[in-house]
């Protein structure tokens, strides 16, 4: 029996809960960044678990705390940063929720997130993708531009799209839990590393760097040693990119992420593959990083 659509009822969001897709990619000249998930490969995972297409839309947490009930018997994935996850029906039953894995949220079910012991973000999909409206033609919430749907808040109603024609096939993903470590960034150089020392990039790969309370899907500033520059003034305004490492007069880089501006004038030392732009929106404040050169 094929499921039919739902909605998901908004009971907490927790720190943060937005929209997100794959994005708006190409509206660059319009001064338009691509947004979507800060996680792209978490989100792609829970949308093929459920037999999404990869840039359905569906729920980011930021730290946990979410609970929706769902209006009509759904198909639920975690994926991301595990939470503590339970499972309320309508009768009052609890049992816990899995993690990279398939759960059935039937109707008038509630699910509940705590706070994940590692990472950051957990995405949550559904099964036929959060049917909101497109802005541009994506679903997903640019925190810097104000495009797309609005942050979900308490008494929220998400629609769920109808159901692809396939059916999941797994249960379950084998995916490695996140781990509270520092995690390792690879880089390419440039493209104005001619604007730091010859010692800079040297610099930038020799010591682990804090991420700042300072933080958000914009970017995340980082504390560690200052990138001495030899060229002084500033750029004309140039196209920027996910993971580009942007670096102030301060000296102290930040690391574009998913609502980076489309534009910017302070030189880029390098730029952080795609990903390891995902591993990094995973990291918390107060956690360090590392970075490395890419071999050629």
């Amino acid at each position: 029996m094929r499921e039919r659509g739902g909605v998901l009822e908004v009971l907490a969001t927790g720190p943060m809960a937005t929209v997100q897709d794959l994005g708006r990619p190409g509206r660059g000249d319009l001064g338009v960044g691509r947004s979507g998930a800060a996680d792209r490969s978490a989100l792609r995972l829970a949308n093929r678990l459920l037999a999404n297409p990869e840039d359905a839309a569906a729920l980011e947490i930021t730290l946990g705390g979410l609970a929706v009930r769902a209006r009509g018997d759904l198909l639920v994935a975690l994926t991301g940063a595990a939470c503590p996850a339970t499972i309320t029906d309508a009768a009052g039953r609890t049992r816990g929720a899995g993690h990279q894995a398939v759960e059935r949220l039937p109707d008038g079910a509630t699910l509940w997130l705590g706070v994940p012991r590692h990472g950051l973000r957990t995405y949550v999909a559904v099964r036929g993708g959060l049917d909101v409206p497109q802005v541009l033609g994506s679903r997903a919430t640019d925190v810097m531009a104000g495009l797309g749907p609005e942050h979900p808040a308490p008494g929220a109603l998400l629609p769920v799209g109808p159901p692809p024609e396939g059916f999941p096939v797994v249960d379950l993903a084998p995916v490695r839990d996140l781990q509270h470590r520092e995690p390792v960034l690879e880089i390419v150089p440039g493209p104005r590393d001619d604007w730091f020392s010859e010692e800079a990039l040297k610099t930038l790969c020799a010591a682990p760097y804090e991420v700042t309370a300072d933080s958000n899907r914009v970017g995340m500033r980082l504390l560690g040693p200052r990138l001495e520059r030899v060229r002084e003034g500033e750029l004309p305004p140039e196209g920027m990119v996910p993971g580009a490492l942007q670096v102030p007069p301060s000296g102290r880089p930040t690391l574009f992420l998913a609502d980076h501006p489309v534009t910017g004038g302070y030189p880029v030392i390098a730029v952080v593959g795609t990903r390891d732009v995902d591993r990094a929106a995973q990291v918390r404040p107060g956690q360090f990083i590392r970075f490395r050169l890419a071999r050629a």
